[in-house]
């Protein structure tokens, strides 16, 4: 995939002055939005849209240097006035965009450029397997979207859990894991810069459509899932092997990440206090 995506990389700089969307870009990667965005997140370190605005506005400060109007360079990079861009300009730079024209001052942002880096050499366990429809039920809650340490959130939702919803979703529990499971999704448009929020459930899966008014559920529809256990300190462990799925895995594979519930279960290890067993599971289909 680096090909595909210094390709994209060059498709992004020869339309920097066009009306360029994320969904255009991922039309042209030939992957859906969401896989795209994810995946250049987790390779490059920021989102797309950065990454789209710093190259837009890094080229605004070189034709300010050469004598372009500020007016002209706004509405060359797609800004509806000069006060956005004028204020889009300063936040990115710290100065305005006058400051180019008389003081000759610049800022940069060079054009990205994926390459292959070989990195420890750790093997990483996966299978895949195909699923029916099925339901997650359990107790839910809006959360912070928090990718180190523990969420202190998911927490007091784990705690709030009543021994009747316990006995409720165990009595549901008919499909693969058999295990109560922490499941997220609706996440923010930002939730690749860790804002915002996103809904967190716990609870176990199910084919059966009745179930207890004590339990929320959300439906997940017929699919492939890419498992990926993992074994060592929690959560740290865990949270490295979801890190690894997208920085490493997904590049590297024939599949794309879909909009859909993901989830991973967890069982500790009774002779190692902080250590445990964990399983990823995350919705794939094959590239187009």
């Amino acid at each position: 995939m680096l090909k595909e995506l210094n390709q994209v990389i060059e498709y992004i700089e020869a339309h920097l002055t066009d009306d360029l969307s994320l969904e255009s870009i991922a039309d042209y990667a030939g992957v859906s939005d969401y896989h795209f965005r994810t995946v250049f997140f987790h390779l490059s370190g920021m989102t797309l849209s950065e990454y789209v605005k710093n190259r837009k506005l890094s080229e605004a400060n070189k034709d300010l240097l050469n004598g372009e109007k500020v007016t002209d360079v706004a509405f060359k990079y797609g800004y509806q006035s000069v006060d956005g861009f004028t204020r889009a300009f300063k936040k990115w730079s710290g100065y305005l965009p006058s400051d180019v024209i008389k003081k000759r001052i610049s800022k940069s942002f060079p054009k990205l450029s994926f390459i292959i880096t070989v990195k420890g050499g750790t093997a990483m366990e996966v299978r895949m397997k195909e699923m029916p429809a099925f339901y997650i039920v359990g107790v839910s809650k809006r959360v912070p979207i928090q990718f180190e340490g523990v969420n202190n959130e998911i927490v007091k939702l784990a705690q709030s859990i009543t021994e009747e919803q316990r006995k409720a979703m165990h009595a549901l529990q008919n499909i693969e894991p058999k295990q109560i499971v922490n499941a997220s999704y609706d996440a923010d448009e930002n939730f690749l810069k860790e804002e915002g929020y996103l809904t967190h459930m716990i609870g176990v899966l199910t084919r059966n459509e009745e179930i207890s008014d004590q339990l929320d559920k959300v439906r997940v529809e017929a699919g492939t899932w890419a498992i990926f256990p993992n074994e060592g300190p929690f959560p740290s462990t865990l949270q490295e092997t979801w890190a690894k799925t997208y920085a490493e895995w997904l590049p590297a594979s024939d599949y794309e990440v879909i909009q859909a519930p993901r989830f991973s279960f967890t069982t500790m290890d009774k002779n190692k206090k902080d250590d445990a067993y964990s399983e990823i599971w995350l919705p794939v289909r094959k590239k187009k």
